[in-house]
């Protein structure tokens, strides 16, 4: 996939309006994002391990309503976060309030704020939201663009395999009905080998890649050394500030 969509056009609108109608249950642990409640801890700790957090700029990027948003500040992180839902800013904003944690929330695209606030950010988010848009190799440019020399991006995806089908939608949203169906697309799914190679491009060194399983019947997720289904990737953007 090359880099041919305009920023602007980016998205896909039923996406957007298929996230922002979940919008005021996403804070519900028990809600139709209950996995993703369960995969927070996980994709914090992952980020925790490659980058120190406390006083880091850190961008959340497709933030949703701010799961990994919040758990980042707490962190003691300046983040700032980013979607294209305008339900999903509300309710963060919102969320916000009631839970006194400082998250910048902002209704912007990733390659928009690039053009704005190029190397601005230690480390970038963008989890679950390269499998939701047109163009996921602009989305990482855009990211590779915001890095600072020596940031980090953290990634987390799909795998484009027959186990990913069996369990990310088969399992997930017809069989378990732990999302609503409809929420993923195989054909969206992404392989480690094309993420490897929209990095390379972006001028970033991918540095990991983990397996990240989630387990329903304890509601509880873990690393794993497989990577057939969820996965997480962590790059780096070379230059001053990586301790070379």
């Amino acid at each position: 996939m090359t880099n041919t969509t305009a920023p602007s056009d980016n998205f896909d609108q039923a996406e957007l309006d298929k996230f922002g109608a979940l919008a005021n249950r996403w804070w519900d642990p028990q809600g139709p994002q209950k996995a993703l409640h369960a995969l927070n801890p996980v994709r914090l700790d992952y980020v925790k391990q490659r980058i120190p957090l406390r006083d880091a700029a850190v961008l959340d990027v497709g933030c949703g309503a701010g799961l990994l948003s919040e758990a980042l500040a707490k962190e003691g992180a300046a983040v700032a976060a980013i979607d294209l839902a305008p339900e999903l800013i509300k309710v963060a904003r919102l969320h916000r309030l009631e839970s006194g944690v400082e998250v910048d929330y902002r209704l912007q695209s990733a390659e928009a704020l690039a053009a704005e606030a190029p190397g601005s950010f230690d480390a970038i988010t963008c989890m679950e939201m390269l499998e939701h848009v047109p163009d996921p190799s602009a989305i990482i440019a855009a990211c590779a663009q915001l890095l600072k020399p020596g940031g980090r991006l953290f990634l987390s995806t799909l795998n484009r395999t027959p186990a990913a089908f069996a369990l990310a939608i088969v399992g997930a949203e017809y069989v378990a009905r732990l999302l609503p169906k409809g929420t993923h697309h195989y054909q969206d799914f992404i392989k480690p080998s094309e993420l490897a190679g929209w990095l390379r491009a972006a001028g970033l060194q991918l540095e990991d890649v983990s397996g990240l399983a989630y387990e329903p019947w304890r509601n509880a997720a873990r690393i794993i050394g497989r990577t057939e289904v969820n996965y997480l990737a962590c790059a780096m953007k070379p230059g001053i500030g990586n301790g070379e």
